[in-house]
């Protein structure tokens, strides 16, 4: 599904906020000024000369009778005056330098005018002293402009919900590939919204609330916003983790604020995004059945029973985790309508990446169909960073237009990882990637329910120093019986390979064999394909609903079955490796000239192999060796 969320539209400014306080920052700049001019004032204050003699010149002039008076300052410091040769009197300083007896009957006997007083403060010591007291100055008046009108100091109850304004364009269902079901349910939203009274006449009821459930990056914000388009109403956005904070009562307050709001400005969608984050199931809480994020699901409860859809409010909710929501939500008159926003099929990626194509210059060979059906299971969020990726690889390039190419290497980037081509792998090793990776790689050719060979690789992409990567030929939403073995088989195919041409196997293997027990254990115990213990579900899956993940397998059944649960298993993972060494020992001189070519061109695809071996279309090998088999 395309993704242009928030292209064309812009939040609203709260009322009365300007984005830029440029009254806070006169005032700021006239007080700094002040401030220098004091510290100015203070450091070059124009007063008059004074001479500073020494202790020994001090006395002498005083023997002399040339000293008129004296001050003396904390019994250490001499300021005075005395006449000079021509008359005239010149003030001096001098310090003290030892405790000097004798110095007042001195004084007295040269009839000497004698004062005292405390030394006054330096102009650096008067600006240290202040600086406490401006800093205070400073905190009050923040504290003063905090608490106007215009500060959000006092706001922790107001919803944070940002309203979005149409500019020049506005998203409509045009805007959103595909999803047809989905808009069909929607359109029943807009069509209330823009008529009312066509639904109140025959006495109908439009949903309260609507849940739009699906996988990350499908568009269910998107399609939200397209529905506030189509009806043209205001838009109204929140996260549904901004309603709990650390404050008790804030999250509860701010859900009332954010229905006054709705009421204020109707007709008007509100829009809750990550609903779960809000609306697990309540009483299994760490903090018990009274914690914050209850009280504040516990007013939207009742915020959700307290208003009529005559208000023309609609609330649009969108989780990907519905089975974790707490079951009053979804009661009728609440969030009532669950829309499924699914991933796109073969159809819908076409015109997803048309759309974001659209937005780069793209070379008139790029095939939209082909990228389409070589990216299943991708959302539109994938497929337009794919688009992206593809962009900035052309950009590297030094190209003036996206080819097919940068598209390629986008998907092998964004399916395989990135490629660490500088990393350097000794000689042996690079030799054992490459029998592990084309084992993998030709068993694609002989088994008849496998996915086609895409490419096969041993430029390590990630952590994986080598990949066999495959791509269906059509989507599929549920697999076989058949495809399942093969997919065991072909996970084996490394393994295999390394015990027919090293004698032993590595640590490569790990992740293939985790991947094919996997698969093994759900066929017993989920999906009814162990002939021993035939249709049965065993060990139910514990998810904590804070985790939100499986932590653990609860065990209901008995020690008897458990046993029988291990020899389901092992025979599948059994019967999977040994066709994987009986194919790959059968075709021991084709699996050596793959591996040769691998360490030689280090990615092969599906047209090099079948090049490289002179071999047919895939089912064609695969339809032979199933007959030689039997």
């Amino acid at each position: 599904m395309s993704d242009n969320r928030n292209n064309n539209i812009k939040p609203d400014l709260p009322e009365g906020r300007s984005s830029t306080p440029k009254g806070g920052r006169t005032a700021l700049t006239v007080f700094f000024l002040l401030l220098v001019l004091f510290a100015s004032f203070l450091l070059f204050d124009n007063k008059p000369s004074v001479q500073e003699i020494p202790y020994s010149a001090f006395l002498t002039y005083l023997d002399l009778g040339r000293v008129e008076s004296v001050q003396i300052l904390d019994q250490k410091e001499i300021h005075g005056s005395l006449r000079s040769e021509d008359g005239s009197a010149v003030a001096f300083i001098t310090n003290i330098p030892y405790t000097d007896p004798e110095l007042m009957t001195r004084l007295e006997s040269g009839n000497v005018k004698v004062s005292g007083g405390e030394k006054s403060a330096s102009p650096l010591q008067i600006i240290f002293g202040l600086i406490p007291w401006i800093f205070g100055l400073v905190l009050i008046w923040s504290m003063m402009r905090q608490m106007q009108g215009n500060s959000r100091a006092f706001d922790f109850g107001k919803s944070r919900a940002k309203r979005y304004v149409e500019t020049d364009k506005k998203i409509t269902f045009n805007d959103v590939a595909g999803q047809k079901e989905a808009k069909a349910e929607l359109m029943e939203v807009v069509d209330f919204l823009k008529n009312p009274q066509r639904f109140l006449k025959m006495g109908a009821k439009i949903p309260k609330g609507v849940l739009l459930v699906g996988m990350p990056g499908t568009g269910k914000t998107l399609i939200a916003k397209a529905t506030a388009g189509e009806a043209n109403v205001p838009f109204f956005h929140m996260s549904g983790s901004d309603f709990v904070e650390m404050f008790v009562g804030v999250g509860a307050s701010r859900v009332r604020d954010l229905f006054d709001q709705g009421r204020k400005n109707a007709p008007c969608i509100l829009f809750i995004d990550e609903l779960d984050a809000v609306g697990r199931t309540r009483g299994a809480g760490y903090g018990g059945g009274h914690d914050e994020r209850e009280q504040t699901l516990n007013q939207m409860l009742v915020e959700m029973d307290g208003f009529d859809t005559k208000d023309g409010v609609i609330i649009l909710a969108a989780t990907n985790r519905p089975d974790v929501l707490d079951p009053a939500l979804l009661r009728p008159g609440r969030f009532d309508r669950q829309v499924v926003v699914a991933m796109p099929d073969i159809q819908e990626r076409e015109a997803i990446l048309k759309i974001h194509m659209s937005k780069v210059p793209v070379a008139a060979g790029v095939d939209a169909q082909l990228l389409a059906r070589e990216t299943p299971g991708t959302s539109g969020a994938d497929l337009a960073n794919l688009v992206n990726e593809a962009a900035l690889f052309a950009i590297r390039k030094k190209k003036t237009q996206v080819e097919m190419d940068d598209f390629e290497d986008a998907r092998d980037k964004i399916l395989m990882g990135v490629a660490r081509k500088s990393l350097t792998i000794a000689e042996d090793e690079k030799k054992a990637t490459a029998i592990h990776e084309a084992g993998h790689a030709l068993l694609h050719y002989f088994l008849p329910n496998a996915d086609p060979l895409h490419k096969v690789t041993i430029i390590p992409h990630g952590q994986a120093l080598g990949l066999a990567m495959s791509l269906p030929e059509k989507d599929s939403y549920s697999r076989t019986r058949g495809w399942l073995h093969d997919r065991i088989v072909i996970d084996f195919g490394g393994y295999a390979a390394e015990k027919i041409f090293l004698g032993e196997t590595t640590t490569g293997t790990e992740q293939d064999i985790k991947q094919a027990t996997d698969f093994a254990r759900r066929m017993v115990c989920e999906w009814g394909m162990s002939d021993e213990l035939g249709p049965i579900s065993l060990g139910a899956e514990d998810e904590p609903i804070f985790l939100g993940k499986e932590i653990a397998r609860h065990k209901d059944y008995s020690e008897d079955t458990a046993q029988k649960i291990d020899w389901a298993i092992k025979r599948i993972l059994d019967g999977a490796l040994a066709q994987a060494l009986e194919i790959l020992q059968r075709e021991k001189e084709k699996l050596l000239a793959l591996s040769q070519a691998l360490m030689e061109r280090e990615t092969l695809e599906d047209a090099d192999v079948r090049l490289l071996l002179g071999l047919p279309a895939r089912n064609e090998i695969a339809a032979q060796y199933c007959v030689e088999k039997a």
